[in-house]
């Protein structure tokens, strides 16, 4: 007997997963099925993305629904329109041998009465997203009266979109359901307490243990200075030239920023964030599922619900605001039994937050060295040799060539020639990484250890502090106002009574102080200089006259620069230039920039800072 029968499924259906190469049941399909086939029984699902959760769910409700009546019957609700697209198209998978069954997928960013159209044409089930079911409830195209069951799918990721009302909405209208199945990677608290308010003894199966993460993923992190971020991620993708993955940011500012500059040096990358229309949206996961985008660059909402087979890696960028996304994120990789590596870039304040993570995800995570510039080039040229053993010469017409490349080559030896193409495909590489820094940042797993000099801070000093009226926060916000920095340059901040000691990346801290040092603060000169070179002179006091009245320290405060000019400089990008680079040209064919070289130095960025 098959194994998709024995657990109670239709000939159709059993034929239909015979189709698809289903040989045996996944965890879940195999615990689920069984109990949602009875279609009255509440069901509570906790399983990570990749596990056949979409056949757990889907082939019972094919079995159960009629398909003699044209109207919704079953409601899949789930996060974005990638996941109700990919929902949609797997149930159709599912449904090939069975006559009279249609599903519609029902999504925003579409036409509404292309759908409400299809709607009306009956089918049976609808997949949908919260918002756009809302509308479709409101203009009368789904009667919830008539719905039997209630699917919420990746309930967790749901509710920490917002959607928490339009759920219970559903939920409370849909007064003549059978069933409500829940399917949720974690189980906080927001779902526990759907499942409480609506749901009549939920059967509950749980696969692996509860918000945790896929045995299958090695979770990694790299520890450097935060202004050495983004030179570590482009390190570390040089370092797997395999790599096919996401990138992950916590702002979409910071996802266009990040996709920019590696677009600029070459990079066959794009981003995949709210501020793109659902066209570029469409473009942008077409590239990558046909994989000639090596890298997507995305914020949390905008990646929800993408199912990509055969992503290798998963780069935290910036860890997510809450900590459970990070179990989301890290599922993206690591799909359908395969392996998968997980990474996260963190600078020295965030370590404490890896315990937490591997008490969330019940794994353990393993501290790794950023690569060294020999450590890239070694790992490139391997894998450019493996690539030039395996390359299949049987393609195209070579054979008329040869006789031509004997003559030409036949005063060098196989050595002369090796080494010629080495050169040709190697020598922008090693010129750019042969001076390249250490960017480990060195801790004892609190703060940076050593003279800040040396971990890319410099530490300044300033006669303001906390009888001007400041505490930390507010002199954080002065400084980037009056700077247009970003607060990833700043470091610790020591605010005492008449003065401050604060951490600043060496590259901004010479703006800094041409910003600051004479300026005028209320009538006082403003005193701003190294403090690992002198510091205060004198008393460690204001330094200066503190003039006239001190009240009223809350009041909007004079601030005059003696120059409020000055450049904030290049952009921290590191290969610039153009020429061809090694492998070809890699033009990405984004608006963002042309193809550039990786590994030309002429930018001066990494290779001529001689940094610290």
């Amino acid at each position: 007997m098959n194994a998709f029968e024995a657990i109670g499924l239709s000939e159709a259906l059993v034929k239909a997963t015979a189709d698809l190469g289903f040989v045996t049941p996944s965890e879940i399909q195999e615990k689920a099925i069984p109990i949602l086939l009875s279609g009255t029984t509440d069901f509570v699902g906790l399983a990570q993305t990749g596990t056949g959760k979409t056949a757990a769910f889907g082939l019972p409700l094919l079995q159960l629904i009629d398909a003699d009546a044209k109207y919704p019957q079953a409601l899949i609700v789930c996060p974005t329109r990638e996941l109700c697209l990919q929902i949609s198209n797997d149930i159709r998978d599912y449904k090939k041998h069975m006559k009279g069954v249609s599903v519609e997928p029902v999504y925003g960013g579409a036409s509404i009465m292309m759908q409400i159209k299809a709607l009306k044409a009956g089918v049976q089930i609808v997949v949908a997203t919260p918002g756009r079911l809302i509308d479709m409830i409101e203009r009368k195209a789904v009667n919830l009266e008539k719905i039997k069951y209630v699917v919420l799918d990746e309930a967790d990721e749901m509710l920490n979109m917002g959607f928490r009302d339009d759920i219970e909405f559903v939920l409370k209208n849909a007064i003549n359901r059978e069933s409500i199945w829940l399917f949720s990677a974690t189980m906080p608290t927001e779902v526990r307490a759907i499942a409480k308010n609506f749901m009549d003894s939920p059967k509950e199966i749980t696969v692996g243990k509860k918000n945790t993460g896929n045995v299958n993923i090695d979770h990694q992190y790299y520890i450097t200075s935060s202004q050495n971020r983004y030179e570590t991620l482009k390190r570390l993708i040089d370092f797997n030239p395999g790599m096919y993955g996401i990138v992950f940011c916590r702002t979409r500012l910071n996802c266009q920023e990040v996709t920019e500059k590696l677009v600029k040096e070459g990079y066959d990358i794009e981003a995949l964030h709210g501020d793109l229309t659902q066209q570029q949206r469409d473009k942008v996961m077409l590239r990558f599922r046909q994989k000639s985008l090596q890298l997507i660059v995305a914020t949390d909402v905008a990646a929800r619900g993408i199912d990509v087979e055969g992503i290798t890696h998963v780069i935290n960028y910036e860890l997510p605001d809450e900590m459970e996304v990070y179990t989301h994120r890290s599922g993206r990789t690591a799909r359908a039994g395969k392996s998968g590596i997980c990474i996260s870039i963190l600078h020295t304040k965030e370590v404490g937050k890896v315990r937490h993570l591997e008490r969330m995800v019940n794994a353990q995570f393993h501290k790794m060295d950023v690569p060294s510039g020999s450590d890239v080039c070694r790992k490139q040229f391997f894998n450019f040799m493996d690539k030039l053993i395996a390359v299949d010469v049987t393609e195209g017409e070579f054979a008329t060539y040869m006789p031509a490349l004997i003559e030409k080559f036949a005063d060098l030896s196989k050595e002369d020639i090796l080494q010629r193409v080495a050169s040709i495909e190697f020598s922008q590489l090693l010129k750019y990484y042969e001076n390249a820094y250490d960017l480990n940042a060195r801790t004892d797993g609190r703060r940076e250890v050593g003279d800040t000099r040396h971990n890319g801070f410099s530490k300044l000093f300033v006669n303001l502090g906390s009888k001007d009226g400041f505490t930390k926060g507010q002199f954080l916000q002065f400084i980037l106002d009056e700077t247009g920095l970003k607060k990833e340059v700043l470091g610790r901040i020591d605010i005492r009574e008449m003065n401050t000691f604060f951490e600043v990346d060496s590259e901004s801290a010479p703006l800094m102080i041409k910003k600051f040092d004479g300026a005028d603060f209320e009538g006082r000169q403003i005193r701003m200089n190294d403090a690992d070179s002198g510091g205060p002179k004198g008393r460690t006091g204001s330094g200066g006259s503190r003039g006239g009245s001190r009240e009223g320290y809350g009041r909007e405060r004079s601030f005059a620069p003696s120059d409020r000019g000055g450049s904030r400089g290049g952009s921290g990008g590191g290969y610039g230039g153009g020429g061809s680079s090694y492998g070809g040209s890699r033009s990405s064919g984004s608006s963002s920039g042309g193809s550039r070289n990786k590994y030309d130095d002429r930018s001066g960025n990494d290779v001529q800072r001689k940094r610290r």
